[in-house]
């Protein structure tokens, strides 16, 4: 059996190196995370696939959360992916807050050390929560402070959750999140600013997309619109 296990090896070793090369470079380098809920709309949809860049801020072991170099540093406006401090699991949102930031809502509108965001003029349109369940939202592009790239966000308008939040100082080496659809989304209103340590990497394009609501008529199509499309 063991001349057989010796064989087998030598004629598969090179399929093995494939994918010993392949799982490094995914819990390393590079990875793609398939978006499951609306958190991140109107951003990110139901059924995209992002590629993620695991050496955008750290290199780490892999399967861990030790670094052994930091590459970079995260940057207001980034979408990032990471553990969540209260259970582990993978989350999807946009950086808010950097160290040292006060972060606070007030009556939906972000704040960043004292200054309000800037907000494009207000769109009002139906947002699919489910397959056949459309509700009423309000979309917009917001610049959170000067200098920072506009990005879409929404409302959805009989929702009304956490629009209101105190003044928050983000502690040293954290990042306070938020996600797009800010009336539906699991981020630091709930979690707590996320440590550096839990960031897994930055997000930066749609790799592909299948509509899982059935948005565009028919569920499952491949929306090509959205492949390779940059956050």
């Amino acid at each position: 059996m063991k001349t057989s296990l010796t064989l087998w090896l030598r004629d598969n070793r090179g399929f093995l190196a494939f994918l010993l090369a392949f799982g490094l470079m995914r819990t390393a380098i590079a990875d793609w995370n398939p978006i499951p809920s609306g958190s991140m709309r109107p951003t990110l949809k139901e059924g995209d696939m992002v590629l993620v860049n695991r050496v955008a801020y750290d290199l780490k072991v892999p399967l861990t959360d030790v670094s052994l170099l930091q590459t970079g540093e995260p940057a207001r406006g980034d979408v990032v992916t990471f553990s969540s401090p209260l259970d582990g699991t993978r989350l999807i949102k946009r950086i808010v807050g950097l160290p040292g930031d006060r972060i606070a809502l007030r009556d939906g509108v972000l704040w960043v050390n004292g200054q309000a965001a800037r907000y494009a003029p207000l769109q009002r349109h139906g947002e699919l929560l489910a397959p056949g369940v459309v509700v009423d939202a309000i979309g917009t592009q917001e610049q959170s402070a000067p200098g920072a790239a506009p990005h879409a966000v929404q409302w959805l308008v009989q929702a009304g959750a956490s629009r209101d939040w105190p003044e928050t100082l983000v502690p040293e080496g954290h990042y306070f999140m938020l996600g797009d659809n800010r009336d539906n989304s699991a981020d630091s209103r709930f979690i707590g600013p996320v440590p550096r340590r839990l960031l897994i990497g930055r997000a930066h394009h749609v790799l592909a997309s299948l509509d899982m609501l059935g948005e565009d008529g028919s569920r499952w199509l491949p929306r090509f619109e959205r492949f390779w499309t940059p956050l």
